[in-house]
């Protein structure tokens, strides 16, 4: 990059592309991977005052710092662009044409289900291998095992082994993108070698939870192993690159890694679930105060979501996190997505999940604010699970001829009026995050004038 093309505004996110020892006392000194924000622009346009994640601030050379983006979803993000799934083996020899030795694809076998082929060009010709599934593993050879397909074509990237030519040109599926080049290009990719993993804290819906340490601060790590989970994750963790709240789980950065594994590394919280604080420490630690200050910290978060046109779609107390100084975020952005898509509903939670969203698939902020009300419910009970001594078939039809959750013991009769708000029938009835907010805010001002 040479000179500037574009002045940054004071308040930009960017990170460092370069080690910077300093040439003055005015310089900020940088390591490469280091995250800044922009104060603003000095008298030459090639240099940046700002300030770094500890709050120093000097000056920087504006070619040593990339600007970091939200990644963009234009085209569908793939970590295997080059998975074509269920063609056949003709359609796989018309995508490989005209011959360019070392252009590959991989399709599911025709012949083998359950099985992959890898189809590579060479010489003129396709060469089609089939890549056997055994116990849980992939090879081709049955010499080399492979955990997964990305793993499988990673090797033989680097070497042919045996196969005609070795892997050198991905024929990208229409409409996929790289997800790997779009992580690195915003720049949220985190090297694997300054990422140290510490120690198991559970296991997620897509891989295990680490406690890690990312030059020296203590974070989060989600590990993923599987192809099918990988793709729905980079989903969430591109979702996450485009949020930035004080209330929302903050994401660091991503490691994609050549082995095939992916690590999503967000900020650690160190007081877990807010379903499990609530729970595990109970009345006789947790003052009402708390409980108004949980309640207003997630209607802030989802007011920031509502502003910004994203429903989280699985709002409850086990995603939302608690930190070492009693903040509570939302987090678990699996299923949020931009308000004009639609959604699959096989996975959803009935108990928290709006009667319109679970019936017809409409989803809204209007179906996050019924979610909202389950969620306040759960924290004026201290996490007890939704709608008890109701069967879970029954809560449906219950919910659509009225039925409304009595208040929990304690729980404040205005706290209550809000949750019934929020579980209106007609979902355009429903107040927004913004009034919700206003009216907690009122709550609280109240209580504390009593």
């Amino acid at each position: 990059m040479s000179g500037l093309q574009t002045i940054w505004p004071p308040g930009t996110e960017c990170v460092a592309r370069y080690n910077f020892a300093g040439t003055t006392e005015q310089d900020l000194p940088l390591c490469k991977g280091d995250v800044l924000t922009i104060i603003g622009v000095t008298k030459d346009p090639n240099w940046y005052k700002a300030k770094n994640s500890v709050g120093q601030e000097g000056t920087i050379p504006a070619n040593y710092v990339q600007k970091r983006e939200g990644v963009k979803s234009g085209g569908k993000l793939s970590l295997m662009p080059w998975f074509h799934g269920k063609i056949t083996r003709d359609q796989a020899e018309r995508l490989l044409y005209p011959p360019e030795t070392g252009l590959f694809l991989v399709r599911e076998s025709t012949n083998y289900p359950g099985d992959y082929t890898l189809c590579v060009s060479c010489d003129g010709k396709v060469e089609h291998y089939r890549i056997i599934y055994l116990n849980g593993k992939l090879s081709i050879d049955e010499e080399e095992y492979f955990e997964n397909l990305m793993q499988l074509v990673e090797h033989y990237t680097k070497d042919a082994d045996g196969l005609c030519t070795r892997l050198i040109k991905p024929k990208l599926m229409e409409g996929t993108v790289a997800a790997q080049d779009e992580f690195s290009k915003s720049g949220w990719a985190i090297s694997r070698k300054e990422l140290k993993l510490i120690q198991s804290i559970g296991k997620g819906e897509f891989g295990d939870v680490m406690v890690g340490d990312y030059r020296g601060t203590k974070v989060a790590v989600k590990c993923i192993k599987h192809d099918a989970t990988a793709n729905a994750f980079i989903a969430e963790a591109s979702v996450m690159t485009r949020l930035r709240h004080n209330n929302l789980v903050q994401l660091l950065g991503v490691v994609m890694e050549e082995t095939g594994s992916l690590f999503i590394v967000t900020e650690y919280m160190a007081k877990g679930s807010l379903v499990d604080y609530l729970r595990s420490r109970g009345r006789s630690v947790i003052g009402g105060d708390c409980l108004l200050k949980f309640s207003l910290d997630v209607c802030e978060a989802m007011e920031y979501l509502e502003d910004n046109n994203f429903v989280h779609r699985d709002l409850a107390a086990r995603n939302v996190l608690v930190s070492e100084d009693n903040i509570a975020k939302v987090s678990d952005f699996g299923l949020t997505k931009e308000a004009s898509s639609t959604q699959d509903t096989a996975k959803l939670p009935v108990k928290w999940t709006s009667p319109e969203a679970l019936r017809e698939k409409k989803f809204s902020t209007k179906s996050d604010v019924w979610s909202y009300g389950i969620l306040l419910w759960e924290i004026y009970s201290f996490g007890r699970v939704p709608y008890p001594r109701i069967p879970l078939k029954d809560v449906v039809p219950r919910v659509e001829k009225g039925y409304k959750m009595d208040a929990p013991d304690g729980c404040p009769p205005a706290v209550y009026e809000i949750m019934k708000l929020c579980w209106t029938l007609d979902p355009v009835a429903r107040p927004s995050f913004r009034v919700l907010r206003e009216k907690m805010e009122h709550i609280r001002t109240s209580e504390l004038h009593l």
